[in-house]
């Protein structure tokens, strides 16, 4: 390229980046500002204050924050495992066996996965009810398979044909079950693949919201997501912005963590099922 189509590339780049990172400074910045700053239009808390962030570990806030973000750690990471390690053994069976149907279960699992969740939600919540699940764990743990699990079949599907089939068949040679090749051979090379995939649920997961407040009623089970919805300010005449700025700033702590740590395999995954040959 030349310097000049460099030069606007550069430029293009800095715009995303502007536009991408604004809502979260944007947030930020709320997070610290005092109920009598918010309106003030300037981008900048006039006073910083920490009482927005002190409120939602102490007290009411406390109550309602804490549980949550347990149990969105709870639900997010078994909702995760699970999704994984089924979605694991479908991709390799997608991916290495010849069988009838194989392109209906894979446009299946898309059409599940673009399928508006606010349409099962009603029906869901009726059957949660009768048979016990609704405010429970496996209650949203179940939902959020529906929600994780498509895109991790289709994400490891791509990993496992990339893997030279030839390896597998070596390891045979040697006198490994179809297990044990499956176990020491495939599942390490397609590590990269099991882990980005893994990430990528998390987040679906985590960001969840319908799913969240509308199958849970009390902090039993109930998400973060959820929770910031039922916030409120010191009185009806207070507007909890603040407050859920701050909770929305450390609700988004660990996703940043998970990616600044482990950007290189997340990378490393992506192009690795990206690239053909």
């Amino acid at each position: 390229m030349s310097r000049k189509e460099k030069n606007w590339w550069i430029v293009a780049g800095v715009l995303i980046v502007i536009y991408a990172l604004f809502p979260v400074a944007w947030i930020v910045s709320l997070s610290f500002k005092a109920p009598s700053d918010l309106a003030n239009g300037q981008f900048l808390p006039t006073d910083p204050v920490s009482a927005n962030y002190e409120g939602i570990f102490t007290g009411a806030g406390g109550d309602l924050f804490l549980p949550a973000l347990r149990n969105s750690f709870g639900i997010c990471l078994i909702a995760t495992l699970i999704s994984c390690i089924l979605a694991m053994f479908a991709a390799y069976a997608i991916a290495r066996l010849d069988f009838p149907g194989k392109k209906f279960i894979l446009g299946t699992a898309l059409a599940v996965a673009i399928f508006p969740v606010i349409s099962i939600v009603t029906p869901l919540f009726n059957l949660w009810r009768n048979i016990g699940l609704y405010d429970t764990w496996p209650g949203l743990i179940i939902p959020y398979l529906s929600l994780t699990l498509p895109i991790s079949i289709w994400t490891m599907s791509a990993f496992f044909r990339e893997i030279p089939w030839e390896m597998e068949q070596a390891a045979q040679v040697d006198g490994a079950t179809t297990w044990q090749a499956f176990r020491k051979v495939i599942v390490p090379l397609a590590a990269p693949g099991v882990f980005t995939t893994a990430i990528i649920a998390f987040f679906i997961a985590w960001n969840d919201f319908i799913y969240g407040i509308s199958l849970t009623s009390t902090s039993a089970s109930r998400p973060v997501p959820a929770a910031l919805g039922l916030f409120s300010g010191a009185s009806q005449f207070e507007d909890p912005t603040g407050v859920i700025a701050a909770a929305a700033v450390i609700v988004t702590i660990p996703v940043v963590v998970l990616v600044l740590l482990f950007q290189r395999r997340i990378v490393a995954g992506l192009t690795n099922g990206a690239v053909k040959g």
